[in-house]
């Protein structure tokens, strides 16, 4: 039997609480792997040329007999287009918008990974690898009280009691220009994550977390392997509310989620 202490909204131990037996699950960084990349690959939107791009042009091929190939040429010149060979000639093997990039993980599989995830949320030594800041026992369990938090101010009162702030203010700093066209396709930037928070309702605390760098704010029915385990990795700083954990005792660990 695993306990946790609670804390109140000023950072101070206001009883304690008994986990889940979620967060007794072996740690498998294999499954959650497959999982995370599973989940990525199946929001991946279709892309590709138009069917026809590279080939709106005049150029035909002047056939044999005159000493040159017989690629196609445009008819006011003799410079080759239309074909890969040519300078802006169409592409050999264009993406194909019709290409299925979904990856399919069994349920059983799935679930394993949520609740090995959930598990890791507890591990100082994952969470510390995944470079995460805290001077706080793990896992950081709060009062109900969070929930009803509708104001950002008051998340941040939160977050530095708890002794947590430092670990959005890494999120902050850590905000860089992409390498890259990505810079020129509207996402010029990249960010660290930083906290989650994981509550058993959303009374308003969804809307005042959510500007905060790097930090992510689910209901226990929404959680997944990526959210857990942001790029695969396992071990992310977690706060959980007391009705959070109950949902997940009551309902038997990653059954409680999709």
């Amino acid at each position: 039997m695993m306990l946790a202490n609670i804390i109140d909204l000023s950072g101070n131990a206001n009883g304690q609480i008994q986990l889940p037996p979620v967060f007794e699950e072996e740690y498998r960084p294999d499954i959650i792997k497959r999982a995370v990349l599973a989940a990525q690959a199946n929001r991946l939107q279709a892309y590709g040329p138009h069917f026809y791009a590279g080939m709106n042009t005049s150029a035909l091929s002047w056939g044999p007999g005159h000493g040159v190939s017989r690629v196609p040429r445009l008819k006011n010149g003799r410079k080759a287009a239309g074909v890969p060979m040519a300078v802006g000639g169409r592409r050999s093997h264009a993406p194909q918008p019709n290409a299925d990039y979904t990856e399919k993980v069994n349920k059983k599989e799935r679930r394993k990974a949520i609740r090995s995830a959930i598990a890791a949320t507890a591990s100082s030594g994952l969470v510390e690898a995944r470079g995460h800041r805290f001077t706080r026992e793990l896992p950081v369990v709060a009062k109900d009280e969070l929930e009803s938090l509708s104001k950002t101010t008051d998340v941040i009162k939160f977050l530095v009691a708890a002794g947590l702030w430092d670990d959005v203010q890494r999120a902050k700093d850590g905000r860089h220009i992409r390498a890259g066209k990505g810079k020129l396709r509207g996402r010029k930037y990249r960010g660290r994550k930083s906290l989650l928070i994981v509550a058993g309702n959303d009374k308003g605390l969804g809307k005042a977390a959510r500007n905060l760098p790097g930090v992510d704010f689910v209901t226990v029915e929404k959680l997944n392997a990526e959210l857990l385990a942001p790029g695969t990795k396992a071990g992310r700083l977690t706060v959980w509310t007391e009705s959070s954990l109950e949902k997940l005792a009551k309902k038997g660990g990653a059954e409680a989620v999709q």
